[in-house]
Order: structure tokens, then sequence, then C-alpha cells
């Protein structure tokens, strides 16, 4: 079977596996002064501490389709193969048809992209680079084969643009091997690392989270700026993998670093925190369930942590 063949026979098994697609279709810096809008939750359309519970109720969440507001994630490389270092290359584009090359930068980047497996054992979050065109591009080596969804978290420099969160099918061709998702639990490892969750995520109503951070039994209370802030976590709902990004409150340098989050529904949730310490950025991985709204059964970090996935950059 030729290579175009084979690509082709796994595109089909992808679709039998996955069922149909949706219409679907967030990186290490110092800290930098940017047009940053106020900490809170952003790219799932949420809200901080202030309106998040009517600001998830008049929003769908992130990433769950590939146009909104006038503007198209155009992703030119729909198929990579795993274990093979790749190119990705994608465009945004208005609703002329035009690509988008003129930004407001967020935390220190015009657009942050995010990729994950569709069973949530695989992550990054990469830093494409811009062509003059409007093309961007970022390289890619991802281990394992299956489904995957590209994020562009961004906001248009034009007028009245608001904040938005793009997403897009990926498929990465090989033998493929289905994983469950990691069970929940209190705490997550990662190079030496532990990360205790605390706090509570809740559905349809704001909920603190409150990640610690601790290093061969002492606290770490020397994070690092990333991207401008002490952590970065990013929130992928099990199933359809809507999108939150949500940034920290204000505080640091650590070993808490607080979040405010509004789940968009009950389910469970894979949640990834990026921090940075000792030159280098981690990410720990937990698993969540959130209860419905109001049967007292949010997601609660004391039963929320999972295993760390592999990261990258």
């Amino acid at each position: 079977m030729n290579n175009a063949l084979r690509i082709t026979a796994f595109a089909a098994a992808l679709a039998a596996t996955f069922g149909t697609a949706y219409a679907v279709g967030g990186g290490v810096e110092p800290l930098v002064a940017t047009e940053d809008r106020p900490a809170g939750q952003h790219g799932g359309h949420g809200g901080g501490e202030e309106g998040g519970t009517e600001a998830a109720a008049d929003h769908a969440p992130g990433g769950l389709q590939v146009s909104e507001g006038g503007y198209t994630l155009d992703l030119r490389t729909p198929t990579v193969r795993a274990g093979a270092r790749s190119e990705i290359r994608f465009a945004v584009k208005d609703d002329s048809g035009r690509k988008v090359t003129a930004y407001r930068r967020e935390h220190g980047k015009e657009l942050h992209f995010i990729l994950a497996s569709t069973d949530l054992t695989q992550y990054r979050h990469l830093h494409p680079v811009r062509g003059a065109d409007g093309t961007w591009s970022t390289p890619v080596d991802l281990p394992e084969a299956g489904g995957y969804r590209v994020f562009a978290d961004f906001t248009p420099a034009a007028a009245g643009a608001e904040n938005l969160t793009l997403g897009a099918d990926l498929a990465v061709s090989g033998a493929y091997r289905p994983a469950a998702l990691p069970a929940p639990g209190a705490t997550a490892e990662v190079d030496g690392y532990r990360v205790a969750l605390g706090g509570e995520l809740r559905a349809g109503r704001p909920g603190e989270l409150k990640p610690s951070i601790s290093k061969d039994g002492r606290p770490v209370t020397d994070l690092e700026p990333y991207l401008g802030a002490y952590g970065h976590l990013v929130a992928l709902r099990s199933g359809d993998l809507a999108y939150l990004h949500v940034h920290p409150n204000e505080g640091g340098p650590g070993p808490v670093v607080s979040f405010t989050a509004t789940a968009p529904s009950a389910g469970t949730y894979r949640l990834f925190l990026d921090f940075k310490h000792e030159g280098k950025v981690r990410t720990a991985a937990f698993t969540v369930r959130v209860g419905e709204p109001g049967d007292g059964d949010g997601a609660h970090g004391e039963s929320g942590a999972g295993e760390p996935t592999a990261h990258a950059h």
C-alpha cells in the first residue's frame, strides 16, 4: 500500500473510532509589558471572579468551532506522522478570506497555540511563528498516533474584535493504540516536582483552583514568570475537548498559584498546569470531575489529580 493509501485508510479508521467530527474546530518568555486583559479566564469565553456565570451561559466553550465571529482557522497541515519531526502550518482568515496579519498581544504573544490528543494523554503549548503573509508555522514531534485537536487562542487587532479560540482536527498517522483517560487523584509529579491540587472547579459558576508546587519536600517559593505570569492553566473537557484557558489571580511567586474558572458544564476535565522554575517550563496534568450545578459536587482538588503528561516546547 503506498503512502497516500495508508493515510487515506488511517483517516477512515479515525473517523470510525472517534465518530463524526465537530465543525471544529495557548511558551517561555520573561515578564513583559503587554496589553493583557485582567487575570481571569479567556479562550473559552468564560469569566474570572466577576461575571463568570453570566459569561459562561452566554457563550459556547472555545475550540469547538473552526469559524466564529467572522474569523476562520485554516489548518494547512491536517495530517502529520507519529514519531517524526513535522511542521504544522495554519492561518487565521477574516470574513473576506484574507489572512489576518495584525493581532493584539496577550501575555507576550500574538497567538497561543495548543495541541492535545483526543484521549487527553498528549499535550503541547507551542510557539508558532507568523510569516509576513499571515501564515503561522511551528515544528512538532508527536510520539503517539491518533486523533488530535489544535487550538488557536488570539485576539485580532481590528477595532471591537474579541478574544477567540478556534479549533481544528489534526490526524497523526501511525500505529494507533487508544489510551484510557488517567483516573482522578490528589497529586501529580513531573521532573521531581510534586503538585497538589486544591480548590474546586464548578459548573456554571466560578470556582477557585489552587495548585501548590513543591520539590524534594520543600515548597517552591521562587517560581519564575512564564508568559507574564507565574503559571498558566488550560482545561479541556473530555469527549469534545471544549477549551478553557485560565490565567492566575494576583499573587506569587509560589508555592500556590491561584486560578478562578467556570466550567461550562458537568463532566470530566483534564487540567494542564504550566509553571516555570530553574529556567524550565514543566507541565503537571490532572483529571477532575465536575458535578451538576447546585448538586454540591464540584470538582475538588482533594480528589481531582491524575498523572502528568509528557510536554515539550
